[in-house]
């Protein structure tokens, strides 16, 4: 059912990044060093083996500049033009304190945000080069970050201490963190009796869908954790929907599809799938607040009244059960190998989802029929 793009690496590929534009580059990356710059049609336009040698962990292209192509490996970030790789347009070195595991740029392609080992997530001024905000949190590693679209100064992170974190830039601690950990005691401890053994949620990829304020994070318990950012950016709700049977390793909104909650997954039990979260409550909330929010600016309540149906929203988010969420499952495909990486993108016109696994090649799985 996959199509396979071969040809580009001689090392199992670690990630992929696709470009803006119906026209747009796509790259991977793989261990040792390796990138590559693909066409649209499957056929490797360039490649380039980094001095380094370094495994590169993420490729990301800038939606404000589409013709440079960001490339972490080790504790540096190389900045290429994907239409030549003879070698870095730019080198930020140094620029983690320990492996990137993970880069988003701003939707302005002002700043680029990077998470590592050390378990801090780092901002880059992309105009001096230098990193402008250092955000220290997490416990353990920090495995993902992403940009909020229409936030230039919010972004989430995630990480392998089980936590999911909202940071404004401006502040040196995090707005709010939601503890995966938290949600599973609570449920181990209502289904003691049942016997049931949970894997810890370590948290491996968090996206933000095009609306900026619903946040989903593929952890190891075989979930998608989601929350909703509400006004003031409080947590304001959040849920769980089942995903993997195993842990899951990816999660990634598409922002080409007709809204803006269809969800790719990738997890270690080597399903690729696809998912319409529009009607879980989570999300639901959002698509409410979106359609009553010219309606609620002129009938605003006041005084008690306005604090009362406050509490009476917050009330409701926390009692939201995750084991009873509206999953929607639109596409699965028994990809069979263990998951490295998930990126959607529209080839010719076609949403597609391409798949690094374990292998040289890349997958690609046509999201035809929606």
């Amino acid at each position: 059912m996959a199509q396979h793009w071969a040809g580009g690496h001689t090392a199992p590929v670690l990630c992929i990044g696709a470009a803006a534009g119906a026209d747009g580059f796509l790259a991977s990356g793989a261990e040792g060093g390796e990138v590559t710059v693909w066409t649209q049609e499957g056929t490797p336009l360039s490649q380039l083996r980094l001095t380094s040698r370094d495994d590169v962990t993420c490729t990301v292209f800038s939606s404000a500049a589409p013709g440079l192509l960001y490339v972490s490996h080790g504790e540096t970030v190389s900045i290429l033009d994907p239409r030549s790789l003879k070698k870095p347009v730019e080198e930020l070195k140094d620029v983690g304190e320990d492996e990137i595991n993970s880069l988003s740029v701003s939707e302005t392609g002002a700043s680029l945000a990077l998470a590592d080992d050390s378990g801090a997530v780092r901002v880059v001024d992309l105009q001096t080069g230098k990193v402008s905000r250092t955000l220290r949190k997490h416990t353990n590693i920090c495995s993902s970050v992403a940009f909020r679209p229409q936030r230039p100064q919010s972004l989430v992170s995630a990480g392998l201490d089980m936590q999911l974190m909202l940071w404004n830039l401006q502040k040196a601690r995090p707005v709010w963190t939601y503890s995966l950990q938290e949600v599973l005691e609570e449920e181990e401890q209502s289904q003691q009796r049942a016997g049931q053994l949970f894997n810890p949620p370590l948290a491996h990829c968090v996206s933000v869908a095009s609306c900026g304020n619903v946040l989903a994070c593929a952890a190891e318990d075989g979930r998608v954790h989601l929350a909703r950012v509400g006004a003031g950016s409080r947590l304001e709700q959040q849920g769980a929907i089942k995903t993997h049977s195993q842990g899951a390793s990816q999660a990634h909104f598409l922002n080409f599809m007709p809204h803006a909650y269809w969800l790719a997954t990738g997890g270690n039990d080597g399903v690729v799938a696809l998912w319409d979260i529009s009607e879980e409550p989570v999300v639901a909330g959002e698509v409410k607040a979106q359609r009553r929010k010219p309606k609620n600016r002129k009938s605003k309540p006041q005084g008690d009244e306005g604090k009362r149906n406050e509490q009476e929203l917050s009330e409701e988010a926390r009692s939201i059960d995750p084991s009873q969420t509206k999953m929607a499952l639109k596409l699965k495909f028994n990809h069979e190998e263990k998951v490295n990486w998930v990126c959607p993108a529209l080839l010719k016109g076609q949403a597609s989802l391409l798949v690094a696994d374990q292998s040289t090649s890349l997958s690609v799985y046509a999201l035809s029929g929606l």
